[in-house]
């Protein structure tokens, strides 16, 4: 996403960016390299026949990787982005995070 404007109760404008990088990106950059690597061993695993106990405990570590990855992301917003947000009074941007998480928790 670009910069975008929000206008708050009282008439106040906040511009804002949401590309922007955190203290954690190359964290992040690189758990998802790692659970990319996994799935596609798990594929290796599925067209070689591989057991499928075998193929649904790969399934949830990879499903775990990426819950923890989404958890770094989302202590990373929170730290940053809902910080400047709240002390500028953008509602909008709270919102905007309760509606992440309620579809990350899903």
């Amino acid at each position: 996403m670009g910069e975008h404007v929000h206008v708050l109760e009282d008439g106040t404008v906040v511009k804002h960016s949401h590309t922007h990088s955190h203290e954690n990106t190359k964290a992040v950059i690189n758990r998802l390299s790692r659970a990319i690597g996994h799935l596609e061993s798990i594929r290796r695993m599925v067209e070689e026949g591989r057991d499928c106990s075998e193929v649904l405990i790969q399934l949830s570590a990879v499903k775990s990787a990426i819950n923890n990855t989404g958890k770094v992301i989302l202590q990373d917003h929170i730290q940053h982005c809902i910080v400047d947000a709240v002390q500028d009074g953008d509602m909008e941007a709270l919102e905007e995070l309760n509606k992440a998480i309620d579809r990350f928790m899903k």
